[in-house]
């Protein structure tokens, strides 16, 4: 348990006021952070080797080198950076161009904030499991590469809701210490029932983990936070 790790994320765009929108929606998102923008792919190549980001949201409608060889030069310079592409660009060939040299989602505009979001999200959860060093089973790997499709498919039970489901995951994102359910609930505004049902989900399906806080009176209470 501890203080979520900040992602860097390098965005580049050239159309400045795209680059602003795409700014405010990427550090809504809990734990994400923009910084530096490029208005060009020889300008995000020179920031991306100068910052070392995690992540780069590339456009490819751009002057001088577009995303596609920006993404190009990218791998060719073996950079440790995973891309995600915020683009206009439909066709199908630059779509497979850009998933065979290493894009991990692929968002077209206009977008929606919740579709960046998940996006996001999804990305977030990536880069938590396969931090580190060891070694995944099969399993494991499964979980990694069909997490966001199964983000994107899997029904909730019956009698939640995606968005208050969203609501309790940016809350404690934004919580460096373990919350109980009453201290949610009464932070989004819904009944402590309904909280620990969302917070039980979670628990179940391995984003959050439980601190056991016993007191010397009474039952020991659950605290959830986020795994790192």
């Amino acid at each position: 348990m501890g203080k979520q790790k900040v992602i860097d994320v390098l965005l580049i765009e050239d159309d400045p006021m795209v680059q602003e929108v795409n700014r405010q929606f990427i550090e809504k998102v809990p734990n994400f952070k923009v910084v530096d923008i490029a208005s060009d792919g020889k300008e995000g190549m020179q920031l991306a080797e100068k910052l070392s980001p995690h992540l780069i949201m590339l456009d490819i409608y751009m002057p001088g080198n577009d995303g596609v060889e920006t993404l190009k030069q990218i791998r060719k310079q073996a950079f440790d950076i995973d891309v995600i592409v915020i683009t206009a660009a439909t066709d199908k060939e630059t779509i497979r161009a850009m998933f065979q040299n290493g894009a991990i989602d692929y968002i077209i505009k206009p977008f929606k904030f919740e579709r960046l979001q998940q996006s996001l999200m999804n990305y977030r959860t990536f880069q938590s499991q396969m931090s580190g060093n060891g070694d995944l089973q099969q399993q494991q790997i499964d979980e990694v590469i069909g997490n966001q499709l199964e983000d994107e498919v899997k029904e909730l039970p019956k009698g939640l809701n995606q968005q208050t489901l969203e609501q309790i995951t940016h809350f404690l994102y934004e919580n460096l210490a373990a919350l109980s359910a009453e201290q949610v609930a009464d932070g989004i505004g819904i009944a402590r029932v309904t909280a620990r049902r969302y917070l039980d989900y979670l628990q179940k399906t391995g984003e959050v983990d439980i601190d056991i806080q016993y007191g010397s009176i009474g039952r020991p209470v659950n605290r959830y936070y986020m795994k790192d």
